[in-house]
């Protein structure tokens, strides 16, 4: 078995937190982080504010109404981005890094073998798997709201709204494979000018109905619940659409550190987004006719136009994030075992996080297209977002807890008292949006549940595929002075991978039984992935001496490193000799699961986990391996 597994964490291969981040100033980063962390929550005044009168459940516009919903929103924002995500759960990384999975070794590591950790696991890859479904959403919608803005300038124009983001959202997934260096340079100053815009759109409306302000005061919200009660409750669903977005501050910390990101949401956009949230409301107070498009409406006719293109622009940037955060969400499930090897490509040869893999970004592309000639308009793909996202942030709130509790020792009542603020606006936004499910919410549940069933049956299957290995193992000092006695040796270098930290790969058992020499160099290579993002180079090979040629080896790496194994394979200068790729081959076993009725998984989860091992990138090429190097020999087990 070729494969890397998660092997146990050793306390000296971490690294410190701010070793992989961006360098450069505060200023310099702080724009580098608006850029790539804000597009998605920063796209939100295009359609959250709308949805919430004009979407499937409509609203009366009048002064009440108005004023209680961007109430909602100022303290949606208050709790769940700044006091939730950017103030506690950004303290919770996991040597720099952020997001679920990251916090889920995180909270592995440091909860080994508790009775519960079975389920904060599962919790944790389910949030993974729907971050799946809100990556096909968000560019669907992002795109679509941005571009139905012509119809605001030219009702005729309405036809060309479902081609012309097709075609935006078709060469997006196209430049992918050329990495986003070049655009991404561009990437912070645009979307700086996108805020400056709402900002500016925002303040010209406020100061024609400065009263709106009030909207401030948590009152209007309470007002708004007692009034609509039952219909304030389903508002929630759209409501929440004004944070979707907010995970993507953790997720994306390990690129610019913490305080780019708080300086960017506090000074820059949380402002902004107020700003242009309270100028829609204006605008609706003075002329309710605006609702169909509030957004739009905040601009004079002549810059309507212009703020489309400006949209636009903001909106591919926002899809974009969500991409490079697909592929790097699928990174790390491939090294911490949960999605089989796929091909990765790096675009940078300067920043380690730019990825490309290309059966993501072509799923993606399908998915996303799909949506927009399904749905074909953002108010009904509204109705498919927000499940995932609030799920996710559901989640997020659930492996908080175990880091206060367990990680940090917090005082129990103010703990307590936190989380439980959190649980109720988290289980809220959740159940108000379960409500959406008969009209799209079903689109991303399934496509989480069915990503779950990848994760979780891959995760599975490889543990009864290296159970199943393990079975008549031999001592590896019994074979060694057995087999030195048996087979003639050969010059050169054989380097056996395998997955075990201990006993005899099968890959030199096959080529011992069918060729009958043993080379005079013999390692056993184990690629050990561990659950920390980086690990540091002078702490990344340990070697230890079998005797009689024999070596075992195991390369550490993090789980957001590329692993190439013949480059660290070079840095090493003992086991007799230094590593000659022309004088050394590498022996790679590739198992065939069988399926089988007597233990295991489900008949059909087995047969789907043998195909994914069918389909899985070949660890010639997941490692990086020389490919006139490389002898790989198969084998069948039943599991």
């Amino acid at each position: 078995m070729s494969e890397a597994s998660v092997a146990a964490t050793l306390p000296d291969v971490r690294q410190p937190p701010s070793a992989h981040h961006a360098q450069g100033s505060l200023v310099k980063l702080t724009v580098g982080a608006i850029g790539i962390v804000f597009g998605d929550i920063g796209t939100s005044p295009l359609y959250a504010f709308r949805e919430t009168f004009a979407g499937h459940h409509r609203l009366p516009v009048d002064r009440l109404h108005v004023l209680g919903v961007l109430s909602l929103i100022f303290w949606s924002m208050m709790i769940v981005v700044t006091l939730k995500y950017v103030t506690i759960l950004m303290r919770a990384d996991n040597k720099g890094e952020g997001g679920s999975l990251a916090l889920l070794a995180l909270i592995s590591r440091k909860t080994e073998g508790a009775r519960w950790g079975t389920v904060i696991v599962l919790l944790g890859v389910f949030a993974c798997a729907l971050f799946y479904g809100d990556s096909m959403i968000t560019p669907a919608v992002s795109v679509l709201s941005a571009v139905e803005g012509l119809v605001v300038v030219q009702r005729s124009l309405e036809p060309f709204v479902v081609p012309l983001a097709i075609g935006i959202l078709i060469g997006l997934f196209l430049i992918q494979s050329r990495g986003t260096a070049t655009v991404g340079a561009l990437f912070g100053p645009v979307v700086l000018v996108y805020f400056f815009t709402l900002s500016v759109l925002g303040m010209l409306s406020i100061i024609n109905a400065p009263g709106v302000i009030a909207a401030l005061d948590p009152r209007w919200a309470v007002r708004f619940f007692l009034t609509e009660q039952f219909h304030a409750f389903i508002a929630l669903g759209s409501v929440v659409l004004a944070v979707t977005g907010a995970e993507a501050l953790y997720a994306d910390m390990g690129h610019f550190g913490r305080s780019p990101i708080r300086a960017g949401w506090l000074v820059i956009v949380l402002p902004a987004l107020m700003i242009n949230y309270l100028g829609q409301g204006a605008l609706l107070i003075s002329h309710p006719q605006a609702i169909h498009n509030p957004f739009f409406m905040l601009a004079p006719e002549w810059f309507r136009l212009p703020l489309v293109l400006i949209a636009t622009a903001a909106t591919v940037i926002a899809s974009q994030a969500v991409i490079s955060g697909a592929f790097s969400v699928t990174q790390q499930a491939i090294h911490l075992g949960y999605i089989p090897r796929l091909r990765i490509q790096h675009t940078s040869e300067s920043a380690q996080s730019q990825i490309y893999i290309p059966s993501i970004n072509w799923a993606l592309m399908i998915m996303v297209i799909a949506l927009v000639l399904v749905f074909r308009n953002s108010s009904n793909l509204t109705a498919a977002y927000g499940i995932a996202v609030t799920g996710a942030m559901f989640i997020d709130t659930c492996l908080l807890a175990v880091v206060v509790f367990t990680l940090w020792g917090w005082n129990r009542w103010l703990a307590g008292a936190t989380l439980l603020l959190f649980f109720i606006v988290d289980a809220g936004y959740f159940s108000a949006n379960l409500l959406k499910v008969p009209s799209g919410g079903w689109f991303p549940l399934m496509i989480g549940f069915i990503a779950f069933t990848f994760l979780t049956t891959w995760a599975k299957g490889r543990k009864l595929l290296a159970r199943q290995l393990r079975q008549g193992e031999i001592p590896i000092e019994l074979f060694i002075k057995s087999a030195t006695n048996s087979a003639a040796r050969v010059p050169g270098t054989a380097v056996f991978m395998t997955s075990q930290a201990d006993g005899v790969p099968h890959a030199l058992l096959h080529n011992l039984k069918h060729n009958k020499v043993l080379h005079e160099r013999s390692i056993f290579l184990k690629v050990a992935i561990e659950d920390v993002p980086f690990v540091d180079e002078s702490n990344q090979i340990e070697v230890q001496d079998l005797g009689q040629g024999f070596f075992r080896i195991v390369l550490h790496f993090g789980f957001m490193q590329e692993m190439h194994v013949p480059d660290t394979l070079a840095k090493i200068n003992c086991c007799g000799l230094p590593f000659k790729m022309m004088d050394t081959s590498f022996f790679l076993s590739r198992q065939t699961p069988l399926a089988s009725s007597v233990r295991g998984m489900a008949i059909w989860r087995e047969k789907l986990f043998a195909w994914m091992m069918r389909n899985a990138e070949s660890p010639m090429e997941f490692f990086s391996l020389p490919p006139n190097r490389v002898v790989e020999m198969g084998s069948q087990v039943k599991i």
